[in-house]
């Protein structure tokens, strides 16, 4: 086949497979987790059931593609932070931060319950751990942070405290405890 028919007919199926994914998290918003079926989506999609078949085998196979891409973005958006301007400790706390306010708003949930068991949920924490865990060590070769602690366990700590977010109601209490987590990091001079 010709080069453009390849594609044409790739960016055909992104298109079909963005769809269902965005119509299938539309419907889990909505109308909650259980309620969502292979006619739903293929209705709010506006395409066959036998063609969502033929990219997914079922409702579970959607809502891991779609808590993937959505794992994947988040993990982009933190990775963007971290590249911004500023010293090791501006740009952890950047990265916490986001990170707490993700959590906040995400889990605690039937669907991040449910979701948060596959392997690409395990990848995106060890790539996390990894983001914090370099910024740490950047922050501790300045000075600026405890050199102390080895950074991979003041990482693990990081993401263990910042798990609480995901109780938390209101955007000051996700920042008092960004704050509390950072002072746990502070050299002691």
């Amino acid at each position: 086949m010709p080069k453009l028919w390849n594609e044409t007919i790739d960016a055909h199926r992104r298109a079909v497979r963005d769809a269902s994914l965005d119509a299938t998290g539309a419907l889990v918003a909505k109308h909650g987790l259980l309620s969502v079926t292979m006619a739903k989506i293929a209705e709010e999609t506006g395409i066959g059931r036998a063609t969502l078949y033929k990219y997914f085998p079922d409702v579970e196979a959607i809502l891991v593609a779609w808590h993937e891409r959505q794992v994947t973005g988040h993990l982009e958006h933190l990775i963007a932070i971290r590249d911004q301007a500023g010293d090791a400790g501006e740009r952890l706390k950047a990265v916490i931060e986001a990170y707490a306010f993700i959590s906040q708003k995400h889990h605690g949930t039937e669907l991040a319950a449910r979701l948060h068991r596959g392997e690409h949920v395990v990848k995106a924490q060890h790539h996390l751990h990894q983001l914090i865990r370099d910024l740490l060590a950047e922050g501790a070769a300045m000075g600026d942070l405890r050199n102390d602690v080895a950074p991979d366990e003041l990482a693990t700590y990081c993401l263990h405290a910042l798990t609480a977010a995901n109780s938390l109601t209101s955007k000051a209490a996700v920042r008092r405890l960004v704050a509390v987590t950072l002072a746990g990091l502070r050299h002691r001079g």
